[in-house]
């Protein structure tokens, strides 16, 4: 998923971004609050918010977010063990908080949470016909049997296998799929469904594209005879 990181201690955030986009998910990150404040007009999935910022501090920054009406979940995270701190964050609009430092395993299962929770679904299995996504392991089934997809396409399958019948546009996959760092473009969308495509042979859904609006993932109609 796509995760908008705001952390100014370096050592801090590329050790986070690092271990989220090993195990697939797409982070961007920004160290100063204003400019967090200008990115946030795009569309990610999670916030993940420190405290302590320049010249705009989390706080401030959650608060300006919330009027202005975005509800991306919001994980906060704070060296202050302080419950008025974390009271403080929940009151104005945060959806968890974590105290550093921190286990990635918990920073992991808290995101899985709240990705959960955002999408409207109670455990970390996703399942589709005959397809089961398992989003703490990053793994695919087919037919209880193991798909051999790469990270990214494990992603793509989880954004559309999440929404089936939903139309997702080229543009919305890219920012979802890829990092201001990468270089991709609607060829390369283009080229990752039809790979996920082939490898989802046998399965009880297709990727179907939409000339000029997008993909959707549609479940077929078991046959008779």
């Amino acid at each position: 998923m796509r995760i908008l990181l705001v952390e100014d201690t370096a050592d801090v955030a590329e050790a986070i971004v690092a271990h989220l986009t090993r195990i697939g998910h797409t982070v961007e990150w920004q160290s100063n609050g204003h400019e967090a404040a200008r990115m946030v007009a795009d569309p990610y999935d999670l916030l993940i918010l420190d405290v302590m910022l320049p010249q705009q501090d989390g706080f401030s920054l959650l608060r300006r977010l919330r009027e202005k009406g975005l509800n991306t979940p919001v994980l906060m995270l704070t060296a202050c063990a302080e419950i008025e701190e974390r009271v403080r964050a929940l009151d104005l609009g945060a959806d968890d908080y974590l105290i550093k430092p921190f286990d990635f395993r918990e920073l992991e299962a808290r995101i899985r949470v709240l990705l959960r929770r955002s999408g409207g679904d109670s455990t970390n299995l996703l399942s589709c016909a005959n397809l089961s996504i398992d989003r703490k392991s990053r793994t695919v089934l087919l037919d209880g049997m193991p798909l051999d997809l790469t990270r990214r396409e494990v992603t793509l399958l989880e954004i559309i296998a999440a929404r089936p019948g939903r139309i997702f546009g080229k543009d919305e996959l890219m920012d979802r799929l890829f990092s201001v760092d990468d270089t991709p473009n609607a060829n390369t969308v283009e080229q990752y469904v039809a790979r996920l495509r082939k490898k989802l042979s046998g399965a009880a859904v297709e990727i179907r594209t939409l000339r000029g609006l997008g993909y959707q993932l549609v479940l077929l109609a078991p046959a008779h005879g």
